[in-house]
């Protein structure tokens, strides 16, 4: 049984697909769900299903392997950034090498970077008249935004489309892709 933890900064919807996508799994759970944000939604829906949370700060991140230790403890095998804010330190990619991925609400590298996230994806790509949008799955590596897709789906955006309407097409595509590509990649896992 491969174990996965979950990084995410706000609501959930992601993570909370991919908790009930291995619900009776046999390859695979969701052992642990990580926030920056003691308020996220996340958290009470994590613990809605029965999975552990925990909360983490800046200096616990960044400038100590109390993450990584952390991580180890649970046995974690992979580890998926839904709506994970900040970047990820260099100790951790090394200790989880090619084990952390992250979904991105546009078609890499159109769209990607620092302070690219959410809402101001979509209305960027409303502002450039885009015909299409979609998501990037990709490896996480020490850049916002710059590690080896993995998989990328698109949809069109319409000319009369809002940035509302974009971010409601582009979460269509992360519920129906996400959950499947974490179950490949968990089955392909070399550990």
């Amino acid at each position: 049984m491969k174990n996965i933890a979950i990084f995410a900064s706000g609501t959930g919807s992601n993570a909370q697909k991919i908790i009930e996508h291995f619900e009776d799994s046999s390859l695979a759970k969701v052992s642990l769900v990580v926030s920056n944000k003691p308020q996220a939604k996340v958290l009470d829906k994590a613990q809605g299903f029965g999975v552990p949370t925990q909360v983490i700060n800046r200096q616990s991140f960044y400038q100590s392997n109390e993450v990584v230790g952390l991580l180890k403890q649970h046995q974690i095998d992979l580890i998926v950034l839904a709506g994970f804010l900040w970047l990820v330190p260099q100790n951790l990619i090394e200790a989880f090498p090619q084990q952390v991925i992250n979904i991105h609400p546009a078609l890499l590298p159109k769209y990607g970077g620092k302070g690219m996230y959410g809402m101001k994806v979509h209305q960027a790509v409303v502002a450039n008249k885009e015909t299409k949008t979609g998501i990037t799955i990709h490896y996480v590596n020490e850049h916002y935004d710059e590690g080896k897709a993995i998989f990328q789906k698109s949809c069109p955006v319409a000319p009369e489309d809002t940035p509302e309407m974009v971010s409601k097409k582009v979460q269509l595509l992360e519920h129906e892709h996400f959950p499947k590509v974490v179950e490949e990649l968990a089955k392909n896992l070399q550990i």
